[in-house]
């Protein structure tokens, strides 16, 4: 029995889905104009883990997750730039997969971008209007946030509180400093869509909302993103939402904690603003997924590079002592006695599924992996071993990896003239549009820990 930590209730609950052994979850994704900082890749890890943690408990889920790909910050870096704003949005979606795909974070089961939902922007806004939760004012449009009667439910922000000119914008446009903006009337020479409203493009919030009612209905079973996106961007999609369904929008939320670099808060005036791939070049990307999950994903996470090289360590102490059971197991002929092992590892499964169901405590599950690794050692060490016991033991291993999404068992690695032409194919077999084969070359290479990356100059790869 799964328990989570509800943002929205402040407590642990029972997970119950909306359907019964089908899970609908919705991830906040990036508004793709850089690379990923280390603090955006602890998100697609923690709910990766989540979700494979749920299809380990049997469940079908269904994931998405999102591109922001117009927005002010595009608009600007393609000025910056100088070229189009598809063009930027574009380069940054590839690089996004390029360096979760890094992290093993598996591919979403629908990635919808803003630009591809319009229609559905639209119609969402002018719903909105017509039920008189929206009004136009000089091009924009925007949302009355008092006539939503429980707003600031879910990060405790009631209305009363909050400051004109300090968590909201004031702008005279607006009937209620409070309100929030749901359609932005077009600058010259913006990018811009045809509305009811003239001109113009989405407001952030809005695309959410949308993206999940278009792709898993007015009600899902979780909402998860990070801890900074609870006020006001959640707060914002549950008002706009539930003002237009008068259902509730997810029954469960999730939010990560933020991560610290040597104990101080990232940011680029610190000079800590650390790329993931950056560091995916100097450290192998499975020991940084492995690290962000010996933290529990609601607390804050602390990175540096000594605390990196612990989890190396801790690491390489797993991976010995599964590189051991394998040699026992190809040297053992004589069965031997079983003597409980076989019972005592069905055991420790059973302490796994008990931390994991503990609102998915990673840190502790962890520990009991790390607790399997000892006995796994004692075992080894035995004059005599079981070809059973041998088998439980890396059966084991590889449930608890499998939902941790790192692997324990050594590879044989591929030389460079063998990465070489498999690339080659891959490369082959995209100019013949047969798109299957080449996803199979990238999972062969992705699996022997060969990082590909699509760059205008060709194809570039790297090891893990």
């Amino acid at each position: 029995m799964i328990r989570l930590f509800n943002s929205l209730t402040k407590q642990k609950e029972t997970f119950v889905p909306i359907e019964e052994g089908k899970v609908s979850m919705y991830f906040c994704g990036p508004t793709v104009y850089n690379y990923i900082h280390i603090g955006n890749a602890r998100p697609p890890i923690v709910y990766d883990m989540v979700r494979r943690y749920l299809q380990y408990r049997g469940y079908e889920v269904t994931f998405v997750s999102n591109f922001t790909d117009v927005d002010d910050k595009i608009i600007r870096v393609a000025a910056e730039l100088g070229e189009g704003v598809f063009d930027v949005a574009e380069r940054f979606i590839d690089a996004y997969h390029s360096d979760t795909e890094a992290l093993n974070v598996k591919e979403a089961d629908i990635h919808p971008r803003v630009t591809n939902t319009m229609e559905e922007i639209l119609s969402f806004i002018q719903k909105l209007e017509e039920k008189g939760f929206a009004y136009a004012s000089s091009g924009d449009v925007y949302f009355r946030t008092r006539k939503f009667d429980t707003y600031g439910k879910l990060s405790g922000q009631p209305l009363d509180e909050l400051r004109s000119g300090a968590r909201v914008d004031v702008d005279e446009r607006k009937e209620d400093a409070l309100d929030f903006v749901l359609w932005k009337g077009a600058k010259e020479g913006e990018i811009s869509w045809e509305s009811p409203w003239g001109l113009g493009r989405p407001g952030w919030h809005i695309e959410c909302s949308a993206m999940i009612k278009k792709n898993l209905g007015e009600t899902i079973d979780i909402h998860a993103g990070g801890k900074d996106l609870t006020f006001p961007h959640h707060e914002n999609e549950i008002a706009q939402s539930e003002a237009l369904t008068g259902k509730k929008l997810a029954n469960y939320w999730m939010h990560n904690g933020f991560v610290n670099i040597n104990n101080e808060k990232m940011s680029k005036s610190l000079g800590n603003f650390l790329l993931a791939r950056d560091i995916v070049q100097q450290h192998s990307p499975e020991v940084v997924r492995f690290f962000m999950l010996t933290a529990h994903y609601r607390t804050p996470i602390n990175f540096s590079d000594e605390l990196l090289e612990g989890a190396k360590a801790g690491l390489e102490r797993l991976r010995t002592a599964v590189t051991s059971l394998e040699h026992r197991l190809s040297e053992t002929i004589d069965l031997g006695e079983v003597a409980g092992w076989v019972e005592q590892n069905a055991e420790t499964k059973k302490r796994f599924i008990e931390a994991m169901d503990d609102d998915f405590n990673s840190a502790n599950g962890i520990s009991v992996l790390f607790d399997l690794a000892k006995e796994a050692n004692r075992y080894t060490r035995e004059e005599q071993t079981s070809k059973q016991v041998l088998e439980s033991f890396l059966t084991l291993f590889d449930e608890i990896a499998g939902v941790l999404g790192i692997s324990l068992r050594a590879e044989t690695e591929l030389l460079d003239e063998d990465i070489d032409a498999l690339i080659e194919e891959r490369n082959e077999a995209r100019r013949r549009r047969n798109f299957a084969r080449a996803d199979e070359i990238r999972d062969e290479l992705k699996e022997q820990q060969i990082i590909l990356e699509d760059t205008p100059q060709g194809v570039r790869w790297k090891r893990g």
